[in-house]
């Protein structure tokens, strides 16, 4: 691979020269290591689809009709790689390839044969070589582009379908229905070599699965794995060591990664890549393997290939580049503040003491390893039997908690004053890290920022790989990130100019499934979480010259890449390009005034590169190198001679770049054109257009199959979460012990009505994994002591019919049996949340602040007046003195007499919008809370937003102008959860939510609303002289009128009874109904 360079002619160019414009992304230095990267992550078979003849179902996936879940391939992949040069990235990352066997496989992540490529990438009609075939174009056509490939890796678990070489279980028939489990799926019994019974084929899909699961675990407390090559232990901490040999999940079983045997195959299988020439591995699930297993079993081993004469050449002759997702769902570079070894951190290192390893394969034949029927997750310390296990039970023991004398420390990232001093990389481990707390802390950029204190916590924390979100979380969510476009802007330009490789997750150029569910597994369509198919927003051609210069771009991707924040990006990934010290730059913050401003350098042989930056606000930089600097997002030039610069900056997101001219590496003058977020002295709004063709577009001619089966599990998350509870938080949790099949409901109600909302049977909980539910409540009252609860899969349930429900706890932790334990809320520091938590606001706005169950003492501060000491819950009223445009920050701080926080947000006044504004009914549904999605002209983000309370059922909320239809819901979505799209507006009429049985709740326009209470309105004039009374198994009608009673069940069942003056019995009634607009529990 060439190395791209900028020529320029050193101490001989002019000032004048200073100020031009750097051409495209044009390389200043060489592209020496995997710093000089930036990522693009693409899920491929949800990317591109490069060839429609072969995509295909799962067998699982149930919910995707006209979205095959296989159909990226790798020759869309091919076909885009233009598309992503385009963006300015210089490597894409994409997810694994090895052949899969799951009721959900088309993320790559539930291996069944480490040794071949999976035949779907390619065709039906592939042989295993034609699929090597088909990967060696992708590696050659991603090199041709001076790119780099990144492969997704699995070393820690295989699916439940066993594995081709450890435990043979099945063959994957590729002509046939690949979504029909029993078509495509070829059992191997054990008389014909296989590890299944010859009566597989007959058992119950239950059954099948733990039959599956005891060849692999011995989960059935007998040694059938008999060479242990997996682990064995039934349950794990997510916050100790037990995580490293634990099932994370029903579909990833967990491999025994200390068995030598284990290791050399998984690095055969994964060496043959490195010597086609990818250049570089993520490692899933790095934080469930012990680092001494990586230290000894696979990091040397890996390098050993990569080092090959054959790999290098395949590669140019660049670094192999290794990166762990040690996942860490945690704000503190110390998982949760808690164990150094659960860290990210903690795997960047080698091991500071030497511990007893066993290399010979064969020694594990000899280790008998059953789970106990009663073992709980701290039973890993009776981890026994084999050198490897001990050893890495005592390297977890000897590295728990995080005492000061355990941590290891570095300052390979940090300047020494304005000093770039060689790195010390003796103790590195070879494996670099996801930045799990920046990517936590990514709901604002400031506060991504604040977590680079303890960046010597990391061997070199310029080699941490940063993103914002992923196929598996967003900043402290599941949700893809929900922030405001120039918070995005923000984010990225700290991403970009920061220490660390930036990483981009597919769509997020043009906010893509905003504010979606990442992953539902199969309880939710793709097509409605972040995992949606790309496909249709790159549709069209365009010709590359150089990373981030393009022209001649034609339909759907003329407008992608046009969009701010795909403009925002190409005009980063140009800057980053020509200044090596924002690359791989060592930093510093001191002497930088700017709430977000550092100095970052980098010296070799042939580079001297310094740079100040300051973002989304002004800094002075005191103590600096002396010399001539140029603003590479203005051309501005000062010429420092006391040490000082000021560098002058206002707007979200928009920076100031000072690169010192030097000899060996001049300044590169202004770099790209200003924009909507980086500008010199106004944003500038770029042409762009709404795409012309559709984004989301159907696949209609793959055939769903109807036959097949889950094969007795549901769809696992890749990384299970753990049931957890926040402070304020109202949530119950309900373990699935009894097996049932499809989603778990919950419906939770008192004599005064239901606080699931819709009809029976509820909510859908969202699963966490390892059978475990959730259920939050999004209302804003407290859940009365008195509520019980119906759990249910819409025709089992617990307790049962006529058995009234089990009572409601927070935090509640319930089986089919019942209330188990309580779920105490998450405290580990003082914390003040801020409700709502910034953003415009109209007229004025009322804010809350709670301080957590930790804090002993909190304050806040509007803007610059006096502090105001609080404890527990306070509100302030801010805005009605304000005028419109004007901002301002309220600020506050948290302490527990130990540790202190401290935390802001902003809050704007804006005009009040010109629109539609309308009013909902909500007696009949009883939805809470309710929300409204509004689309076409500046559309919501599903589900939308929570309606303003007026009266009593009544609620209120303006759309835009122009806006074309609404849609009602409850925040869950699908079936009873929502309405059908209702586009008949009227300014200030109300309209009346009617549910409709299972089916979409209707919409009926009631007229103009004049701002009466719903007593005032057209039910007490259609029930006047009606009165409803409820007796035992019945309700008693008294009437003064001739009139009607209409009774509606929970299931959408309608029966209208006439009724003349008098008193008239209805009997025969048990349950939740609506009668009259009234909704009543008959006991």
């Amino acid at each position: 691979m060439k190395h791209l360079k900028k020529m320029l002619c050193g101490s001989l160019i002019a000032f004048g020269t200073l100020a031009q414009q750097a051409s495209a992304a044009t390389f200043v230095g060489d592209r020496t290591d995997f710093r000089d990267e930036t990522i693009y992550f693409a899920m491929t078979t949800r990317f591109y689809d490069g060839d429609p003849n072969n995509n295909v179902y799962c067998w699982d996936g149930v919910l995707n009709v006209n979205d095959p879940e296989w159909r990226g391939d790798f020759a869309g992949l091919i076909k885009k790689l233009d598309y992503i040069k385009a963006l300015g990235f210089t490597a894409v990352w994409i997810t694994p390839i090895v052949e899969n066997g799951s009721g959900l496989d088309y993320h790559g992540y539930h291996a069944m044969d480490f040794s071949k490529i999976d035949h779907r990438y390619v065709s039906k009609e592939s042989t295993d070589a034609d699929a090597d075939v088909a990967f060696q174009t992708l590696i050659d056509e991603v090199h041709k582009r001076d790119m780099k490939l990144i492969l997704d890796i699995v070393l820690q678990h295989t699916g439940n379908f066993g594995e081709a070489k450890l435990c043979r279980m099945f063959q994957k028939d590729y002509t046939q229905d690949l979504g029909d489990i029993n078509a495509s799926m070829i059992v191997v019994p054990q008389s014909e070599g296989g590890q299944l019974p010859e009566d597989y084929p007959a058992m119950k899909p239950g059954d099948q699965y733990a039959t599956r699961l005891a060849m692999m675990k011995n989960s059935d407390f007998t040694n059938r794995d008999i060479h242990n090559y997996w682990h064995h232990k039934a349950w794990f901490d997510w916050d100790d060591p037990s995580r490293w040999w634990g099932q994370i999940a029903g579909d990833c079983v967990d491999l025994n990664t200390e068995h030598p045997a284990v290791a050399e195959y998984l690095v055969e299988c994964y060496s043959r890549f490195i010597k086609m020439g990818v250049d570089g591995f993520r490692i899933d699930t790095a934080g469930h393997i012990p680092r001494l297993s990586f230290n000894n079993n696979f990091l040397p081993q890996l390098m050993e290939a990569a080092n090959s004469a054959e790999a290098k050449a395949k590669r140019g002759d660049t670094p192999f580049f290794m990166y762990g997702e040690v996942c860490a769902r945690s704000m503190e570079v110390i998982y949760r503040g808690e164990n150094y070894n659960c860290s990210p951190c903690y795997y960047t290192w080698k091991e500071s003491k030497n511990y007893p390893w066993d290399y010979d394969p064969t020694s594990w034949d000899s280790v008998v390893a059953i789970p106990t029927p009663t073992e709980g997750s701290h039973d890993y310390f009776t981890v026994q039997g084999h050198t490897n296990w001990e050893s890495v039970l005592q390297s977890g023991i000897d590295d728990l908690g995080h005492a000061d004398a355990i941590l290891r420390k570095s300052d390979n990232a940090l300047l020494n004053g304005n000093e770039y001093h060689t790195p010390d990389y003796s103790d590195y481990s070879g494996m670099s890290v996801i930045d799990f707390a920046m990517h936590w802390n990514f709901k604002s950029a400031s506060g991504a920022f604040g977590v680079h204190g303890q960046d010597n916590l990391y061997n070199d924390a310029t080699y941490n790989v940063v993103y914002v979100d992923s196929h598996d979380y967003a900043p402290d969510s599941n949700y893809r990130f929900e922030g405001t476009q120039d918070t995005w802007a923000e984010n990225l330009s700290l991403m970009f100019t920061f220490r660390g490789i930036p990483c981009l997750y597919y769509g997020s150029e043009v906010e893509f499934q905003k504010g979606k569910p990442i992953d539902k597994g199969a309880v939710e369509a793709l097509k409605d979480t972040g995992r949606a198919y790309f496909g249709g927003y790159i549709e069209g051609d365009l010709t590359v010259t150089d990373f981030a210069e393009y022209s001649s771009a034609t339909g759907n991707i003329a407008s992608t890449l046009t969009y701010p924040l795909a403009r925002h990006i190409q005009r980063l990934n140009k800057i980053r390009a020509a200044v090596p010290a924002l690359r791989k730059g060592q930093y510093s913050t001191d002497g930088c005034s700017g709430s977000m401003s550092f100095k970052r350098r980098y010296v070799d042989d042939n580079t001297d590169s310094y740079v100040l930056v300051t973002i989304s606000g002004s800094s002075t930089f005191t103590g600096i190198l002396n010399g001539t600097y140029v603003d590479a997002i203005t051309g501005d030039t000062k010429t420092v001679t006391d040490g000082t610069l000021t560098a002058t900056c206002s707007g979200k997101g928009n920076l100031r770049v000072y690169v010192l001219n030097t000899s060996k590496t001049p300044a590169p003058g202004k770099v790209g054109e200003d924009g909507k977020y980086l500008y010199g002295t106004a944003s500038v709004d770029q042409p762009w257009t709404e795409w012309p063709d559709e984004t989301m577009p159907e696949e209609t001619w793959t055939v769903k199959p109807s036959g097949g089966g889950s094969g007795g599990t549901v769809e696992e998350p890749e990384e299970p979460i753990e049931p957890a509870i926040e402070d304020g938080e109202q949530a119950i949790f309900f373990e699935n012990t009894s097996d049932w099949g499809g989603y778990i409901y919950a419906w939770i109600w008192n004599d005064d009505g239901n606080y699931t909302g819709g009809n029976w049977p509820g909510q859908v909980l969202t699963y966490l994994g390892n059978k475990i539910w959730k259920w939050t409540y999004t209302g804003t009252e407290t859940i009365p002591d008195d509520a019980v609860i119906i759990f249910s899969n819409g025709s089992d349930q617990v307790p049962g019919r006529d058995q009234g429900g089990f009572d409601f706890v927070n935090g509640g932790y319930y089986t089919q049996d019942g209330y188990l334990k309580t779920i105490e809320p998450e405290t580990t520091s003082p914390r003040v949340s801020m409700s709502p938590n910034g953003g415009d606001f109209i007229e004025s706005v009322t804010v809350t602040l709670k301080a957590n169950s930790v804090t002993t003492s909190a304050t806040y501060k509007v803007g610059n007046a006096s502090e105001v000491s609080f404890t527990g819950t306070t509100t302030v009223t801010i805005g009605e003195d304000m005028e419109v445009g004007e901002s301002v920050t309220i600020s506050w701080t948290a302490t527990d007499g130990t540790a202190t926080t401290n935390g802001k947000a902003t809050f704007t006044k804006v005009e009040k919008p010109a629109g539609i504004t309308i009013y909902a009914d909500n007696s009949e549904v009883q939805w809470s809370p309710l929300k409204i999605h509004h689309f076409d002209v500046d559309a919501s983000t599903w589900p939308g937003v929570d309606m303003l309370k007026v009266a009593e059922n009544i609620y209120t909320y303006t759309v835009p102008d122009g806006t074309r239809g609404v849609v009602f819901n409850n925040g869950q979505g699908n079936g009873s959860n929502q309405t059908e799209d209702y586009t008949n507006l009227t300014n200030n009429h109300l309209y009346l939510i009617k549910p409709n049985g299972s089916n979409k709740a209707t919409v009926e326009d009631k007229g103009v609303y004049g701002g009466a209470s719903i007593d005032d309105l057209y039910v007490n004039d259609l029930y006047a002289g009606i009165e409803i009374s409820l007796v035992p198994g019945g309700i008693l009608v008294s009437a003064s009128v001739d009139g009607m009673v209409h009774i509606s069940t929970i299931s959408g069942q309608t029966r209208s009874i006439a009724v003349t003056p008098g008193q008239t019995l209805i009997d025969g009634l048990e349950g939740f109904y609506i009668v009259n607009g009234q909704k009543l529990f008959v006991k």
